[in-house]
């Protein structure tokens, strides 16, 4: 009831205008607008940019914040040490990422509402100036800033990721009225009922191979071997170590999402030729945008990974307890076995991250279809659905049935 509450929350702020905008004017402008990679960003924000609201810049600041903490921390002695110190550690970096968001946002906004001022001649703001710069700027940087601790509360004492419910509630938001264009371009005739039955049939070969692939583990055979403790003997026992296919998750699409989304939040609203014609360039359906999506898409999945997963920490917990892979050698041979069959899988779950994703590429420019029914939105939405289904099946194996499920009888999945 908590994490409903709050996304409840944020779908309210979604539509607080914000102050100083002829908002219905400039939200006709948009919509009419909203293509390419704008319309993709305000898919993300569950319309909330095409709507000028409160909301406008979404979740997506503090992504990109995110981002570049992560990869400074591979390179930063600083930050590599605050990583290893645990909790603490967590919590201030997590503390540099808001930082980061509200940076990354008042950038944003600030060329939002220079866009703004330039869109239509100034017809769509009341009163240009610096007083309307500053006052778009507070706005939506504590909109975003809102959305961040909406997160951090949902995950907290929710169930789920709340970042990830945040996006996964965004672009739910929006299949409603992607369903009713969709049906309006097959009455009106753009999308023929074969194509419809064509689509209808993909979307559904899509969720299949997403909910396979992202179940799909490779299970590496650990033996640990009979061990005495005191008197007592302790027999071997065999287990076995899973690997997911796609141990990133939806991470990667949401990351390089975010890094192509940056630039064109401001291109989208400049008068600038050359910055239009590059946003242009970036539009989904063209080739330099599938390229360096799809380049990201697999860089973001090999990184991801390796911060989650580390082949020698692994190696050296399965040799001090005694456990080895049969036929593999305890130590650098184990180590450097999890890492080949690890690289193996990862390449396999990024191309098939990079293949779902580039689908909306398809559906829009041969098709006309909205970018609801793509292989992005489909990937994130099903993504988060399973991770939360697990999280609530771990608390009810955990029998944790307090602050959701009192008095409630529910059965986990066998």
């Amino acid at each position: 009831m908590f994490t409903f509450l709050l996304l409840a929350v944020y779908r309210i702020g979604a539509h607080i205008p914000t102050p100083g905008i002829r908002g219905e004017e400039l939200s006709k402008y948009l919509h009419q607008a909203a293509s390419g990679l704008m319309g993709f960003f305000d898919m993300f924000s569950g319309g909330a940019l095409s709507r000028v609201t409160i909301f406008a810049l979404g979740i997506m600041p503090y992504i990109t914040a995110s981002i570049v903490l992560q990869l400074l921390t591979v390179v930063i002695p600083r930050l590599q040490a605050l990583a290893k110190e645990g909790e603490s550690g967590r919590k201030k970096i997590t503390e540099y990422t808001r930082y980061g968001t509200v940076l990354i946002a008042a950038f944003q906004s600030f060329w939002i509402s220079v866009g703004l001022e330039k869109m239509g001649d100034g017809a769509f703001v009341e009163s240009a100036g610096w007083a309307f710069r500053i006052l778009t700027m507070i706005t939506l940087t504590a909109g975003t800033t809102f959305i961040m601790w909406l997160g951090e509360q949902i995950t907290e004492r929710g169930i789920g990721n709340g970042i990830s419910l945040i996006i996964f509630a965004g672009i739910v938001a929006g299949f409603p009225s992607a369903v009713m264009n969709t049906i309006e371009l097959v009455r009106v005739g753009e999308i023929p009922y074969f194509m419809l039955l064509v689509i209808l049939i993909l979307v559904v070969v899509v969720i299949g191979a997403i909910i396979i692939m992202e179940r799909g583990q490779r299970k590496i055979p650990i033996q640990y071997a009979q061990r005495m403790v005191g008197r007592k003997i302790y027999k071997g026992q065999s287990t076995h170590l899973p690997l997911k296919i796609n141990s990133a998750g939806v991470i990667p699409p949401i990351f390089a999402s975010s890094i192509l989304l940056f630039p064109a939040t401001i291109a989208g609203f400049a008068e600038v030729p050359w910055v239009k014609a590059f946003a242009d360039q970036l539009a989904p359906g063209k080739v330099l945008y599938t390229t360096v999506y799809v380049a990201m898409i697999i860089f973001f999945t090999f990184f991801y990974t390796a911060i989650v997963f580390n082949p020698v920490d692994i190696a050296d917990n399965l040799k001090k307890y005694g456990g080895f892979i049969p036929g593999i050698r305890p130590g650098k041979k184990t180590s450097d076995y999890l890492y080949r069959v690890l690289t193996r899988i990862t390449l396999g779950g990024s191309l098939y991250l990079a293949a779902v994703c580039v689908l909306p590429d398809i559906f829009y420019r041969f098709f006309n279809v909205p970018f609801y029914f793509g292989g992005t939105s489909l990937l994130i939405v099903i993504g988060v659905a399973l991770d939360t289904v697990s999280q609530i099946e771990s608390h009810l194996i955990q029998r944790h049935y307090g602050g959701f499920l009192k008095g409630a009888s529910v059965k986990g999945r066998r």
